[in-house]
């Protein structure tokens, strides 16, 4: 029985496989029925599928489906019923699949990609903004304990706030200043607001006033 080789052709035009989404038994029998080689120009589809099914030689026999659906593309008036059969179904189920099919499968596949970078992303540890200030505070006057200033200055303490080195730089009139350098996390610490706590330190402080802020 030889197999209705244009007509598979034309049916193989838009599809990749006699029935369904991969290779079966459909497949199987229509290729057994095929005595040689297809010729590539002639019915290059069919070439195309009949190099492929002949990779599964070695699996014909466990491949999945039924022999019937190939039964159309055999000659014989028995192919007939198998035919009528097929023309009348396949208007309304599409057995091998369409490009929109495929549009959605690889949209599918992007998505979750796109999920799993996200989550990736969501669980990688961020970066923690932090600057290093340098602090004027000024005393009222010449007077003014300066070590009971700084100690003063050094208990405010809240979360993300480090001291760090000090010094005293002269300002005239045997005043000095309390020059002190801190490391803050920008998202803890607000300047405006440690300054406010400086300031009620009204019996040393005159006032307090950003020299520097360099970002880490």
């Amino acid at each position: 029985m030889s197999a209705n080789l244009q007509k598979l052709n034309e049916h193989l035009a838009t599809r990749s496989y006699v029935e369904g989404y991969t290779p079966s038994q459909a497949d199987v029998h229509v290729f057994k029925a095929i005595s040689s080689t297809p010729d590539a120009k002639a019915v290059p589809h069919v070439a195309r599928w009949y190099t492929h099914i002949n990779s599964y030689a070695s699996e014909h026999a466990s491949l999945p489906g039924s022999s019937t659906a190939g039964e159309s593309f055999l000659g014989g008036a028995e192919a007939a019923p198998a035919a009528t059969a097929e023309e009348g179904d396949d208007d309304e189920i599409d057995l091998f699949g369409s490009d929109d099919e495929e549009d959605a499968e690889a949209e599918r596949i992007k998505a979750e990609r796109v999920a799993a970078y996200n989550a990736k992303k969501a669980n990688k540890p961020k970066t923690v903004a932090k600057s290093v200030v340098t602090l004027d505070v000024k005393p009222w006057d010449d007077e003014t304990d300066m070590a009971a200033l700084e100690a003063g200055v050094r208990a405010i303490e809240q979360e993300g706030l480090l001291w760090g080195a000090s010094k005293l730089v002269a300002i005239g009139y045997g005043i000095k200043k309390l020059q002190i350098t801190l490391v803050v996390e920008d998202e803890k610490v607000s300047m405006d607001e440690l300054q406010e706590k400086i300031a009620e330190l009204e019996d040393y402080v005159q006032s307090s006033d950003i020299a520097a802020m360099q970002k880490l």
